[in-house]
């Protein structure tokens, strides 16, 4: 698709807006794809926002391809299909803009709301369409494995997230590209590189969207969910080891140290006045020293990798600041509200 922008009413939170790649990734969406880049195109024209519409076909078998090149997409073809996650990396690759957008191609996500994350994106590193809205169609079969992998996520991440995995977000391309490398090439691209932010201490604002009943089939199958459950724990032990180690080696000591109570009350149940005794008669059980040694090495491993992390991010590239800063000093405006400065962002 060409760069377009046209002098359209704009909305008022979408002046000043930067230029946004939107990329897309597609396996035979043939019946929504056409459809999806028109009305992203048409959104973004709407409000004067320069853009491109970048969809990335991951090895169609269809017409999916042809289709969103004739609604005005640029695309690019995967010979074979490699994944949702690695669509999204050689779309982020190729995108012409810094700022990227990625939404799905069969319809689900509400296109309309695409200025608004860009404007929220001013104050924030990373802008999630979060499916909260009153008209969400997640289909019921999908909840409890999404629900669990949330409660695994917030543990992780030591915050509560409104919506992990959704596909529908904003964010800088150079600040994405740090991860890109361990950040999971299947569908759970999204759910690590949420992690990923929040871990690094990025800011991620959410905004509440609808979620639609999809056109066409889902690509999601119930084995995804394992995957995504190991990708948790793997960002886990990437990011923040002791989220993980910590609470297995309290649970390890805790019922360790209640089965050690437990031997001495016995043991002087049975032996009133051990004596000396008490040297060189058994007095705790193995179970309850297995449990104490065990939770000490989770503590052990657990401090080891975390140090170890810390000593590697030392040592690292220079990590991109947030732009989730305010900056005051004499260009404010004179009602006191902090000014938009390079590097920084308005709150």
């Amino acid at each position: 698709m060409q760069d377009r922008s046209t002098p359209s009413a704009a909305g008022p939170d979408s002046a000043g807006l930067p230029p946004v790649s939107v990329v897309i990734p597609a396996y035979d969406e043939e019946n929504a794809i056409g459809r999806e880049v028109e009305t992203i195109d048409r959104v973004l024209t709407t409000h004067r926002i320069e853009h491109e519409i970048l969809v990335v076909d991951d090895g169609s078998s269809d017409g999916t391809a042809a289709l969103a090149a004739a609604a005005g997409a640029r695309v690019l073809q995967h010979v074979g299909n490699r994944g949702y996650g690695a669509s999204l990396k050689d779309g982020i690759n190729a995108a012409r803009y810094e700022i990227i957008a990625i939404t799905d191609a069969d319809g689900t996500y509400p296109a309309e709301r695409l200025p608004e994350l860009l404007a929220e994106l001013r104050t924030a590193d990373m802008v999630v369409g979060a499916r909260t809205g009153s008209n969400v169609r997640i289909p019921l079969v999908r909840r409890p494995a999404k629900f669990t992998l949330n409660v695994l996520a917030n543990l992780i991440a030591g915050r509560k997230i409104p919506d992990l995995n959704s596909g529908f977000r904003v964010f800088r391309r150079d600040t994405a590209r740090q991860y890109l490398a361990i950040l999971s090439n299947q569908f759970s691209f999204t759910t690590t590189i949420t992690l990923a932010f929040l871990a690094d201490e990025y800011r991620v604002a959410y905004v509440p969207i609808d979620y639609h009943t999809r056109i066409g089939r889902s690509k999601i199958r119930p084995r995804h969910f394992m995957e995504f459950m190991i990708l948790v724990l793997r960002m886990a032990m990437l990011f923040q080891p002791l989220r993980v180690f910590l609470p297995l080696a309290m649970i390890f000591g805790a019922v360790g140290a209640a089965k050690a109570i437990s031997d001495l009350y016995f043991f002087f149940q049975r032996t009133p006045s051990p004596g000396i005794s008490l040297l060189d008669q058994p007095v705790l059980s193995s179970s309850s020293m297995l449990m104490l040694l065990t939770g000490l090495q989770l503590l052990v491993v657990g401090l080891v990798a975390d140090g170890v992390i810390r000593r590697i991010a030392q040592q690292a590239v220079a990590q991109v600041p947030s732009r989730a800063i305010r900056t005051l000093g004499e260009d404010d405006d004179p009602r006191g509200v902090p000014q938009m400065r390079r590097g920084g962002a308005r709150e």
